[in-house]
């Protein structure tokens, strides 16, 4: 679905990524994971034409994106929901959802697809007509993640989708990207929670200063004790036999 080869980017100053590689299968999990200042976000950004790409290839189903406006990589299938919970604050939750619709003409279909993301997310069902400025952070990130699919994106891009929010939050958030999923959507992932995030993914890139350290399944990253001690905190304790 998504193939990205020796992609070197950035903001216009020197390069925040170089030759970064990495795929994306349908219906997969994949996440990215790595130290503060790897480039993590600024994959997700090129992704979505928001960086000035020097160099390499992004192809998304057969279709090259390097070059094209975000806009125009938005209509080919795929959603982006940046980091903090970028929402509309003094808009409802529905006027939320509705500024996902922009692509969509049939006012009936978007009544139909505010009746689904309501269904998978029933908390906001409940605040349709509260400002979403008013919400717990966990409730503004589902509004975040409703509008991103009010576009029924092949592929959704997620950045940090647990920062700010409490443990227990983050479970249920957790547990709807798989639901996502599971419709079918694919979904390429930031996450401080590495552990979680490798928990659920299929596979998993590791960055460190801009470019590709480690990638493999996600589970066997996760209990990898060379990537546990360096990236997921955990220390790797050998024990010897008595």
């Amino acid at each position: 679905m998504l193939q990205i080869s020796k992609l070197t980017a950035g903001y216009g100053g020197p390069p925040i990524i170089h030759d970064v590689h990495l795929s994306v299968l349908e219906k997969e999990i994949v996440t990215i994971i790595g130290p503060n200042g790897a480039g993590k976000s600024t994959v997700l950004r090129s992704i979505f034409g928001l960086t000035e790409i020097s160099d390499g290839s992004i192809r998304f189903l057969s279709q090259e994106l390097v070059g094209l406006k975000t806009k125009d990589i938005a209509y080919r299938g795929i959603s982006y929901v940046p980091q903090g919970r970028a929402i509309f604050p003094n808009l409802t939750v529905e006027e939320n959802l509705e500024m996902g619709t922009f692509m969509l003409t049939d006012k009936k279909q978007v009544e139909l697809d505010k009746e689904c993301i309501y269904e998978k997310f029933q908390k906001l069902k409940r605040h349709r007509h509260t400002k979403a400025k008013t919400l717990s952070g966990g409730e503004q990130q589902m509004v975040s993640i409703g509008r991103a699919l009010m576009s029924k994106p092949a592929l959704l891009l997620l950045d940090e989708p647990s920062i700010g929010l409490a443990p227990l939050v983050i479970e249920e958030v957790f547990h709807k990207l798989q639901e996502i999923r599971r419709d079918g959507t694919a979904l390429l992932i930031i996450e401080q929670n590495a552990t979680l995030a490798l928990e659920i993914s299929d596979r998993a890139y590791v960055l460190e200063l801009g470019r590709n350290r480690y990638e493999g399944l996600g589970k066997e990253l996760l209990h990898d004790p060379k990537i546990g001690e360096l990236y997921l905190g955990k220390r790797h304790v050998i024990t010897k036999a008595p």
